[in-house]
């Protein structure tokens, strides 16, 4: 079995129908859909020709999850990020819960430091709820533009996720993204390029932390975590057998790329098991 645990509804242009194609394609049993709820003004407007906003709040409305999933909810799971900004944040996941099913508390994606108080309330209800939480976290990089915005950051850095892991210890989190994997290193990269380049040096801050806290889980998906493993495959095959229980496939993309290179690491099959879809399973049993 294999499931993907990171991807988008009507993503670069697929609609329900190419997307169970692409999925049959890639022999990808099942997918967890997930939302991208935020301001227009948190983030960058060339998503609105990636992606088409219909309905509730872009770029990835909740609605649109919940359409896939109602037509297939043999192949989909159903993820929502309701902003934690929002006063009625959590009575929104409660309520998405309840009437629809919800099982992810994702994709967080937000111009906000991840250790935001009311951020760390609505953690806390994922975690009484059983709901893992997905991550985005990007560093600033200049757009070269003043507006809409000079950058696109996102979570305020490793620093801010690690305090929102450590006061949730019954929470699962899902690191992702340039900001998260870019720290699978211990050089010091991680906020002068988004895709860093280079062996893995030792120390780096999501070793340290899958170390120190069991809560943590890493969502391999996007060019950001292929990428960090394509820098040094020989770490790569050290870093999934050590931490194969708290490692889970995802794309973010309609691409074969994650499948292709964790196929010729070698690694032993009960560890690919676990990372294609027991990991997944155990976060989000099958109904």
């Amino acid at each position: 079995m294999i499931i993907d645990a990171h991807n988008h509804p009507d993503w670069y242009g697929y609609d329900i129908t190419r997307f169970l194609a692409n999925m049959e394609k890639y022999n990808i049993d099942r997918t967890w859909l997930l939302s991208w709820e935020c301001p227009a003004s948190e983030y960058d407007p060339q998503y609105n020709s990636k992606v088409p906003v219909v309905g509730g709040n872009g770029p990835i409305p909740f609605e649109r999850c919940v359409a896939y999933v109602q037509q297939r909810p043999d192949k989909f799971v159903l993820g929502y990020a309701p902003d934690p900004r929002r006063p009625e944040a959590i009575d929104l996941l409660k309520h998405a819960v309840e009437l629809y099913g919800v099982r992810v508390y994702g994709e967080l994606k937000l111009r906000m430091m991840y250790d935001n108080p009311d951020a760390i309330r609505l953690y806390r209800y994922c975690g009484e709820k059983g709901l893992p939480v997905v991550v985005h976290i990007d560093y600033e990089f200049a757009t070269g533009y003043a507006y809409p915005r000079p950058n696109w950051w996102y979570g305020g850095g490793i620093g801010a996720f690690e305090r929102a892991v450590q006061a949730c210890p019954e929470t699962i989190f899902l690191g992702h993204a340039p900001g998260f994997w870019a720290h699978l290193s211990g050089d010091d990269q991680y906020d002068k390029a988004a895709y860093p380049t280079g062996p893995i040096q030792p120390g780096g801050k999501v070793v340290e932390m899958l170390h120190k806290y069991p809560n943590l889980y890493c969502d391999i998906s996007a060019g950001s975590g292929c990428n960090a493993f394509k820098r040094d495959p020989e770490f790569a095959r050290s870093f999934l057998t050590e931490f194969q229980d708290r490692i889970l496939y995802g794309r973010d993309y309609l691409d074969n790329v994650h499948q292709e290179f964790l196929n010729e690491l070698g690694l032993p099959e009960a560890v690919l098991r676990k990372i294609y879809a027991e990991n997944a399973l155990k976060l989000v049993p099958l109904e």
